[in-house]
């Protein structure tokens, strides 16, 4: 298996938009937004912060943005990371978040969030194991107006 992370372009957001609605369809509740995810949405997001995409095999397989907050540019959020379920399993989806932290270290970012769903407290565990703590004092930036505000997870890239 011949695994390969890439910087997404603007040309990718179809693509991405794409793997976003497939990645989360009966995975994540059918309330997110993720659902309804749009190329225009994601161009915006990619012009904005940026994003990846996971390739297994020159396949592209999954993907990740990221956006500065509006308050704190030093500061990234993570949003609509998913690998498609057929590569579910290998452990694919720390390529794209390991590809965040590195890439938010080397733009000199202070600090990574992201949100974990409330009908998802596993994923609280795996981003655990990449030193994100728990921050409930904070609030998603991006969350849905329409569902219950998620837990905050945040890493500090100052070391």
């Amino acid at each position: 298996m011949n695994i390969v992370v890439r910087e997404a372009t603007n040309d990718d957001a179809r693509l991405i938009a794409d793997l976003t609605r497939a990645a989360w369809a009966g995975k994540v509740n059918v309330t997110s937004s993720g659902h309804r995810e749009t190329a225009v949405l994601v161009a915006e997001h990619l012009r904005a912060g940026g994003g990846f995409v996971l390739l297994v095999d020159e396949q592209p397989v999954g993907s990740v943005r990221w956006l500065p907050l509006d308050a704190e540019p030093d500061v990234w959020e993570v949003c609509r990371m998913g690998v498609l379920p057929q590569y579910r399993g290998s452990n694919l989806s720390q390529h794209l978040l390991e590809a965040v932290i590195h890439h938010g270290l080397a733009s000199g970012v202070e600090e990574v969030r992201l949100a974990v769903r409330g009908d998802q407290p596993k994923l609280i565990d795996f981003y655990t194991a990449f030193e994100f703590e728990l921050a409930e004092e904070l609030e998603y930036s991006h969350a849905n107006p329409m569902e219950p505000p998620p837990l905050v997870m945040r890493r500090s890239l100052k070391y």
